[in-house]
């Protein structure tokens, strides 16, 4: 009885510490809602996009940034990465083509991420066309934006100084499996980075949504440019590390970029998340079962002591699992889900621990990253 009323302890105090000291981040209080100056001046934009097999979902995307009421200049790059299914036709055929550069991206060098490398010639073909802009935007191929959301990036940084600003997209939530798992995706990488600790300039903290975000250009030369990271599988959390030691970052929800394709069932689901999992462990076996360990604590115990404990063990296990519950309300909010999908968290946080597992079983066999038909975090590259 003692072990289980220490582990009951254990697990409440864990999600005591979340609920009052990990930043907020479950209260999902930073988004891009609010009134924003307009700046003085608006600076050229350059929006670069790279596209791998996108002919479903191009010409909203690519149409959606065309169609911004951005006061200053905008362009839009877009790389073909090796599509074999006419995106580039697509995007060419989209309104307002006179804004709109797309050219055929070159071979994958060894090295680089094939994303990381069609942002880096969408960089340099915007510098070779005569292109000199203040930001970059760089956004995901299946992002819809709404006309204002270029405006508002832009003004955030200006208003704020910033040299990244970055909005975590509303993802698709309607089937079974993505009612499950893609709200408790936002509000785990919320857990991770906390949205406010990202934003302060004292805090290490640093992340961002590789699907929408704007950065100053010469902030990213300073860092290095996209070659810094080239390697790197979590790309934009890792360029908003060294952005951040240029200026100060920001990381919000939005409504205003959102997906435009489904997820589909849970094992599509599972292998977008089976993709980077294991690199945020660093590769590391020891890290895996920390991880493990500390889910099956955190996500697991509550549910099993209240169900089946006894005395102190029993009550301890029911508070974790209520205060579990309550910090995943306001995502599921944001997401406009029912409050009783809080009550499953446990079940969904060992779901993620699956996950977990298999991408590292993923990288050990050789097939780390696997992003369409691209192997990107290969054993021997730890």
């Amino acid at each position: 009885m003692t072990l289980w009323v220490g582990i009951g302890l254990l697990a409440l105090a864990a999600w005591l510490y979340l609920l009052v000291a990990r930043g907020g981040y479950w209260l999902a209080r930073e988004s891009d809602d609010g009134v924003l100056a307009s700046p003085s001046r608006w600076p050229a934009v350059v929006a670069v996009v790279p596209a791998r097999n996108e002919a479903d979902v191009i010409a909203r995307s690519i149409g959606s940034l065309l169609a911004q009421d951005y006061a200053g200049s905008l362009r839009v790059v877009l790389i073909d990465d090796g599509s074999s299914d006419g995106t580039a036709g697509v995007a060419r055929a989209v309104e307002g083509r006179r804004r709109l550069d797309v050219f055929a991206g070159t071979d994958l060098p060894a090295g680089w991420t094939g994303k990381l490398w069609a942002l880096e010639q969408g960089i340099r073909h915007a510098a070779a066309a005569g292109d000199v802009p203040d930001y970059f935007l760089l956004t995901d191929a299946d992002i819809g934006h709404a006309p204002d959301n270029v405006s508002r990036l832009v003004a955030r940084a200006e208003q704020d100084g910033r040299v990244q600003v970055s909005l975590m997209a509303e993802l698709s939530c309607n089937s079974l499996a993505e009612r499950f798992l893609i709200p408790a995706f936002v509000y785990f990488f919320q857990m991770l980075y906390p949205f406010a600790w990202v934003a302060r300039r004292n805090r290490a903290t640093a992340a961002a949504a590789g699907g929408c975000t704007l950065v100053r250009r010469d902030a990213l030369d300073r860092a290095g440019g996209i070659a810094a990271i080239r390697s790197e599988i979590i790309d934009d959390c890792a360029l908003a590390r060294r952005l951040k030691a240029e200026g100060p970052i920001w990381l919000g929800l939005t409504r205003r970029a959102v997906s435009l394709r489904p997820y589909g069932g849970l094992l599509k689901i599972g292998g977008m998340i089976s993709r980077t999992a294991y690199a945020q462990l660093g590769y590391s076996p020891l890290a895996l079962a920390g991880a493990v360990a500390a889910m099956g604590l955190v996500y697991l115990a509550p549910p099993l002591l209240a169900l089946l404990g006894e005395g102190p063990a029993r009550w301890l296990g029911l508070c974790a699992w209520l205060v579990m519950a309550v910090t995943f309300q306001p995502m599921l909010r944001f997401y406009r889900r029912s409050p009783l999908w809080g009550l499953a968290l446990p079940a969904i946080g060992a779901a993620y621990m699956v996950f977990t597992v298999q991408s590292a079983i993923d990288f050990w066999r050789g097939r780390g990253g696997l992003w369409k038909g691209r192997v990107q975090a290969m054993a021997g590259d730890a």
